[in-house]
């Protein structure tokens, strides 16, 4: 049976986890106008399966970053497959009550996008301040669903990944009504202290979602 671990920190296997299953939930459902990320842990457990992995059951509370008074209860499963770093571990997640409408915010960024003259390009979102301009606020929550997918498709149980900036953002022309960007990422591996540039391209459009369609490590500047 699963054993009982006491939820704490990111300094914690289950902590990973649970920063894991947070980063997958906003990959899932965040957008423009939603970002999801964790306030909490409040229960977890792990459970070793056999020649397959280990398997961290979690209960989270997951806050809305625009909204930081909500927050939605999550229960998740996460199994990070045994002696393996190219397959993504297995996430699955599920919301208790119903997270704030994002339609309005989602429409007027869209509309906003499709009246430009010419293509959006932007950087340094937070700037060296820590601050983001209202308009650039889209841009950067859709840079957390960028980052929370290349968290899950590069995590371990040893890797605790957070956004630290979106270096450069560009939007790419496209044919149909769909928008898209060419992300540049900086995720902050918390256990090695490694700063990471990461590019994505993301694929958005108010109906259909968030899809990222590509990702690749970069290789450090400095």
């Amino acid at each position: 049976s699963p054993a009982a671990m006491e939820p704490s920190t990111g300094q914690s296997p289950a902590g990973r986890a649970a920063a894991l299953a947070a980063s997958f939930a906003c990959y899932r459902r965040g957008g423009p106008g939603r970002g999801l990320g964790l306030r909490g842990l409040r229960a977890a457990s792990c459970e070793d399966i056999s020649g397959v992995g280990h398997k961290y059951h979690l209960e989270l509370e997951l806050e809305d970053v625009l909204d930081k008074g909500r927050a939605v209860h999550c229960t998740a499963e996460v199994l990070y497959h045994l002696g393996n770093t190219t397959t993504a571990p297995d996430v699955q997640f599920t919301l208790q009550g119903e997270l704030r409408s994002s339609e309005e915010a989602d429409a007027k960024f869209y509309n906003r996008i499709k009246s430009l003259e010419k293509e959006l390009v932007a950087e340094n979102i937070p700037d060296s301040h820590g601050n983001v301009p209202p308009e650039m606020e889209p841009l950067w929550l859709l840079g957390w669903v960028a980052a929370g997918y290349v968290t899950w498709q590069n995590s371990t149980e040893d890797t605790k990944f957070h956004l630290a900036q979106v270096k450069h953002v560009k939007q790419v022309k496209r044919s149909d009504d769909s928008l898209e960007f060419d992300y540049l990422i900086l995720l902050h591996e918390m256990v090695s202290q490694e700063i990471i540039p990461w590019q994505t391209r993301v694929l958005w459009h108010p109906q259909r979602g968030a899809e990222v369609t590509g990702s690749s490590r970069q290789p450090r500047s400095d």
